[in-house]
């Protein structure tokens, strides 16, 4: 159940039967008709711009068009006033009947409510995280990794067949630099003094895998060349960071569905035939490019390149794809393994990127055009950085990491669900402060708690509820007489619960979950709001002495519950049956 897709339904037949009957010209396209909530909420329950949009092709001033299709919506049983505003907008009263059928909506549907098929079965691949695999995951992934993993969920939710996807960088120099850390950890396992040049990677994370090295080769290693070691050393190393890096996105409540090597692409032909695929469409040519801005041309030496003709597709400059000494850029392996998504079928692609990869925005998008023919969209999505604080000061680096704050750090904290929750209470491309005394504040200031005690208040009533022998399945509940929901206090909370299907759809639509954290802290506002005015007005408290009236009181706490535990999933919360 939509009700705003009901209504919206309810708008476009009547301007359809204005046409037949000739209020209003044919061929008009009602595309861009919308029923949203007003802005303000003392207008009405429902807007919709309809004579606004069709004024201008109908060659019609809105007010005419906007008062005829009023009188047609007020006949409807659902409407109870449909009122002209301004120039044309149109402003909708619904009967309390039809909020009184969203309790039992959601009662009837349970954890289903508010699911969509908006995405068809589209398949869509999010990547993200994709940390380098040479050390735990830092506070910035952890961000990556919540936003990825609960905007797959929500899409999922909305209807798409949603592939979560992990790209292991361990194709690059950096992965050098983790065999020769973690060789001087094996040396030191050895009993031998060690120092760690600049660049190379101190951790004591690195500690058990020297030893773990130690435990497999032996002396084999000691006082021997790089040409002996490093290649198995990385390769070892790697699975070995791998295997923690999956530990902490567990701890996180993250599974992936694939890893993708970067080093698979290289040796494989994969590269070469990405490259050839653009060749063959005229993106491919040997050129000089352009001085960088703030260069001066004395300091500029110009080389020739292999280019991509990104410029094509939206991109500022083109891009080179390989250099004058025949090694791949970085930028190559990446349009390889875009080109390797797109292959795969996917409808679209999202990447999950830190704010720091911002430039790689415009390139990325050109290759995915370029690659796809326009046919598969890419949507890349950056999260700003994390500032944390304990104690009213910034918290300090992790000694473990050696030079940053890991993911466990955070975790091991405050829990998973609260880490989760709270990394969506702002949009991704914003900063956020994680403030660890906060995060655990029992206020309505914490919107992790806020959210989490409406659920455990609706828990209360049911297990009270029990105790004085009403009967509280759902199944029950949605068969009460909820005609006794009368109150405007109550009729706000079921019209709170009816915004929840459309919410899915905006959030999925633009890929911004943390639409979905917003909605559950108002909706827990309206459940707090209603709860407290029960005490002072004893007829809006869920139990009373009339099993009939609890019932229905309870089935509307119920549903809110419903709804919370629905959000808290798509965003890898665990809801709250009780708070200390």
């Amino acid at each position: 159940m939509n009700l705003f897709a009901d209504i919206r339904a309810l708008v476009l037949s009547d301007l359809a039967a204005m046409v037949e009957a000739g209020q209003l010209p044919a061929d008009l396209s009602t595309a861009n008709v919308t029923v949203e909530p007003p802005r303000d909420a003392a207008h009405g329950d429902m807007a919709t711009n309809a004579a606004m949009v069709l004024a201008k092709p109908a060659r019609m001033k809105p007010r005419d068009i906007a008062e005829t299709l009023a009188a047609r919506l007020a006949a409807d049983p659902r409407i109870t006033s449909a009122d002209v505003a301004g120039p044309g907008f149109l402003n909708l009263r619904l009967a309390p009947s039809v909020w009184q059928g969203v309790v039992k909506a959601v009662l009837t549907s349970g954890p289903s409510f508010g699911r969509s098929d908006m995405g068809q079965g589209k398949k869509v691949n999010v990547e993200y995280v994709s940390a380098n695999p040479t050390g735990p995951l830092h506070v910035g992934h952890t961000r990556g990794a919540v936003f990825g993993d609960a905007l797959a969920s929500l899409l999922d939710f909305a209807g798409h067949d949603v592939t979560r996807e992990y790209y292991i960088n361990d194709g690059g120099a950096q992965v050098d630099v983790l065999a020769r850390s973690v060789y001087l950890r094996y040396l030191e396992a050895h009993g031998q003094d060690v120092a760690f040049p600049d660049g190379t990677y101190p951790g004591d994370y690195l500690i058990e895998v020297g030893q773990a090295l130690k435990a497999r080769v032996g002396d084999s290693y000691l006082d021997k060349g790089e040409q002996y070691w490093l290649e198995d050393v990385r390769t070892f190393a790697t699975e070995a960071m791998m295997d923690l890096i999956r530990e902490d996105l567990a701890a996180l409540g993250v599974e992936m569905d694939v890893f993708y090597s970067e080093k698979s692409l290289y040796g494989t032909g994969r590269i070469e035939a990405a490259l050839d695929d653009l060749r063959s469409k005229g993106l491919i040519y040997e050129g000089v490019l352009e001085p960088p801005k703030g260069k001066k041309p004395e300091d500029w030496e110009p080389r020739e390149q292999t280019l991509f003709k990104s410029t094509e597709h939206g991109d500022d400059v083109d891009r080179p794809v390989m250099k004058s000494d025949g090694a791949w850029t970085y930028f190559a392996p990446d349009i390889a393994y875009h080109y390797d998504k797109v292959q795969r079928g996917f409808d679209a692609l999202i990447d999950v990127f830190g704010a720091d990869h911002g430039g790689y925005v415009k390139r990325m998008k050109a290759a995915v055009s370029a690659l796809s023919e326009g046919s598969v969209p890419l949507d890349i999505k950056l999260t700003q950085l994390v500032k944390l604080f304990k104690d009213g000061e910034p918290f300090k680096m992790s000694k473990r990491a050696g030079t940053f704050v890991t993911l466990r750090d955070v975790v091991d904290q405050v829990g998973p669900g609260v880490t989760r929750f709270h990394m969506l209470t702002r949009k991704n491309d914003a900063a956020l402060d994680f403030d660890f005394d906060k995060v655990l504040e029992q206020s309505r200031e914490n919107p992790v708690f806020y959210v989490q005690y409406a659920h455990a208040r609706v828990t209360s009533v049911l297990r009270k509820a029990g105790e004085a022998g009403v009967t509280v399945d759902d199944a029950t509940l949605a068969s009460a007489d909820l005609a006794l929901l009368d109150h405007e206090a109550e009729l706000a909370l079921a019209a709170k619960l009816a915004e929840w299907p459309r919410l899915v759809e905006t959030a999925a639509r633009t890929n911004e979950p943390h639409r979905v954290a917003f909605y559950l802290y108002d909706l827990a506002g309206v459940f707090h709001g209603l709860w407290n005015r029960g005490n002072d007005l004893p007829e809006l408290r869920f139990l009373q002495d009339d099993a009939a009236v609890s019932q229905a009181k309870i089935a509307l706490a119920r549903a809110c519950a419903v709804v919370i535990a629905s959000g808290l999933g798509i965003l890898g919360v665990e809801p709250a049956e009780e708070l200390r």
